[in-house]
Order: C-alpha cells, then sequence, then structure tokens
C-alpha cells in the first residue's frame, strides 16, 4: 500500500510503497478514508518531537474497518471509525483516577509497524501513520462512530477537534460570559474559537500573525480577529473592560506566544496551553509576577479528553449541526498532496487540510 514516508529529521517525506502486518488477535485493519494533516506531524519532521526513522507520518483519521482479529469486539468489519492515537490502557495509575489522557502507556511518539518495501523496519506515527491507505490498530485505538457521519469531520474529531472543544469544555472549563483570548488559528486554534463561543463566551478574540486567517476566524465564531504583536497584551486589555481575558488559550507551542497568553490574562485568570513545543524552549516568569498576577497556568493534554467517551459525543453534535466544523477545513488533497500540505502548514497558510488516501 501507498503512505507518506519521512527518513529522518529536516528530510522532504514523500509517498512510498510499504507493508504493514496481517491484524493480530486484538487488531484492527482499517482502510483510511480521510486524515487530517496536523502539526504534530510537521513535528516529527523538523525534529521537535524525537522519532525513529523511516516513519509513515499521520495520526488524525477515519475510516472503515475491513479485517479484524479473532479477540475484537469492538468493531466489525463495514464499521465506521475515528482513529485515536492515545487509547489509554484503563490499568494505569492516572486512568484509574480519572484522567485517561495522562495514561503512562498511550501516546508515545511513534511505533514499529511494517516494513518499507525494501524489507527496511517502518514505524508509524503514534502508532498509526495515518496518513496512508491503510492501518492496523489495537482495536483500542478505533472508536465506531455513526456511518451518516462525514469522514472528513470524523478524522478531524479524532485530535484537532477532540483537543480544541476539549481545552475549553474540560480543561479551562470556560462559562457563559467570560472573555477568552485564543492565540494561534490553525485547525486546533479554530476549534477553540468554536467551542469558546459556544459555551457563550464574549468577547472570543481570535490572534494570529497571519492577516489571512481572520475570515477563519471570524466564520469559525469569533467576536474580533487580532494580530499578534507587541501590543497584543493592551489591545486586548482594551476589550475586557481594561482587565484581560478570562481565558487565555494558547494553540502554538511556543515559548513567547506562551508568555503572551499569560500577558493577555486578567490577574485571576486562566492562561490554558495547548499548543506541544521544544523541551528546551523556555518561559520566562518572575516569581514576583505569579504571585501577585494569580493566574493559573494549565497544559490541555489531548483536551483532558476521554476520546471513546467524547468522540462519540462530538459525532452527534456534528450531526445535529450543533457543531459546525466546516470552518477547520481550508484545503483537500490525495496521499500525493501532503507533503505541500506540511509546507503550507509550516508557513502558517490555512487551517486543517484533509487528505483523501
Amino acid at each position: 500500500m501507498r503512505a507518506l514516508v519521512v527518513r529522518g529529521v529536516g528530510e522532504r517525506p514523500r509517498v512510498e510503497e510499504v507493508v504493514l502486518p496481517a491484524p493480530g488477535p486484538d487488531e484492527v485493519r482499517v482502510a483510511v478514508r480521510a486524515a487530517g494533516v496536523c502539526h504534530s506531524d510537521l513535528s516529527m519532521v523538523n525534529g521537535t518531537l524525537a522519532a525513529p526513522y523511516p516513519l509513515v507520518l499521520g495520526h488524525e483519521a477515519a475510516g472503515v474497518a475491513v479485517e479484524v482479529g479473532a479477540d475484537v469486539t469492538r468493531v466489525r468489519p463495514g464499521d465506521h471509525v475515528v482513529l485515536n492515537w492515545a487509547p489509554p490502557c484503563r490499568r494505569c495509575w492516572f486512568c484509574g483516577h480519572g484522567e485517561p489522557w495522562l495514561c503512562e502507556r498511550g501516546g508515545a511518539p511513534a511505533a514499529a509497524r511494517g516494513a518499507t518495501a525494501a524489507g527496511e523496519p517502518l514505524h508509524v506515527t503514534l502508532g498509526l501513520g495515518a496518513l496512508a491507505q491503510e492501518v492496523v490498530v489495537p482495536q483500542a485505538a478505533v472508536i465506531p462512530v455513526p456511518a451518516e457521519l462525514p469522514f472528513e469531520a470524523a478524522a478531524l474529531l479524532g485530535c484537532a477537534v477532540l483537543t480544541g472543544v476539549g481545552a475549553v469544555r474540560r480543561t479551562a472549563r470556560v462559562a457563559a460570559g467570560e472573555s477568552v483570548v485564543v492565540i494561534g488559528l490553525g485547525g486546533v486554534g479554530l476549534a477553540v474559537v468554536g467551542a469558546a463561543r459556544a459555551a457563550g463566551a464574549d468577547p472570543v478574540l481570535a490572534v494570529d500573525v497571519s492577516p489571512a486567517k481572520a475570515e477563519l476566524a471570524l466564520a469559525a465564531g469569533a467576536t474580533e480577529f487580532l494580530l499578534s504583536g507587541d501590543s497584543l497584551s493592551r489591545a486586548v486589555r482594551e476589550r475586557t473592560g481594561g482587565r484581560g481575558a478570562d481565558h487565555a488559550v494558547e494553540c502554538v507551542g511556543r515559548g513567547g506566544t506562551i508568555r503572551a497568553a499569560w500577558r493577555a490574562a486578567r490577574r485571576g485568570g486562566t492562561v490554558t496551553v495547548v499548543g506541544m513545543g521544544a523541551k528546551d524552549d523556555v518561559v520566562p516568569l518572575g516569581a514576583l509576577e505569579i504571585f501577585h498576577s494569580a493566574r493559573t497556568l494549565l497544559a490541555s493534554v489531548y483536551g483532558s479528553s476521554d476520546p471513546d467517551r467524547d468522540v462519540p459525543e462530538l459525532a452527534r453534535s456534528v450531526l445535529d449541526g450543533s457543531l459546525d466544523l466546516a470552518p477547520l477545513i481550508t484545503d483537500r488533497t490525495g496521499l500525493d498532496g501532503a507533503t505541500a500540505a506540511l509546507d503550507r502548514m509550516a508557513r502558517g497558510e490555512g487551517a486543517r487540510t484533509v487528505v483523501v488516501p
């Protein structure tokens, strides 16, 4: 089958023929029908996340179960599924204490699976490698969804939407009437914007370095678009009674933008970091500033969500029209166009590209 493979840090991904193993007793083969191009895939290419190579990219996808192992009870052939890149084990301390998004056995950057056409050992991103025609995954990594749910929308539920909506609903717990500023308007950031507006937040201020994101932000539900810059905190205060935002949500994963989110939040406000950054990118915060501001700094891992519970809930919201994902999808392409989609993401263009393998 064909898959998008990267062979080293900084190398250009290309479509190659690869070989996947047959499903084991507890595994499912899924024909991928739609896959989103996520910033974490770019992090695998540029070295922000350390991974073994050669590596099949992709972890945000939906498709159809085509073959199941003898012990699989979760799905049957023909079922439509969303892929889960961090299936919780349900046995560790974190899972037992209601925090499956922190499962100590989930979310490894890559897993060994299959081989290249030349017989080299192959790895797959976050246990999935979903920018491919097919994947073979543990049954815990597939979540059944209604067949009437469009594959493009279903794919986004597996990462961007689950992360963005979860950051608002489950991590920050945004309430009606509270003010929210969202920094970084990729697929996840736009999902945060939409979820904040749906929660009744007002104003919802969307921030990006690119003026081209203004239209996307307003379509997603922002009340106003602001350009990122040195005057951002002042602009936010001017629109929030001179205080700053009740919630500042950072969706970039850089020290500078985390610091900007910190400064944009009011005293006693909440700063939620959704973006995943480099381990050596430090955020400077003075001890007196931390005390005086009384702000709360949170991290939202996978939207603080339980995918088995939340993906079906989000699917129902898409089907009943209360969750509109159209503003998140700005490009569509085949597998051969996935590398160009990563290039657009690196330049900060558009939101989500959906790949149809």
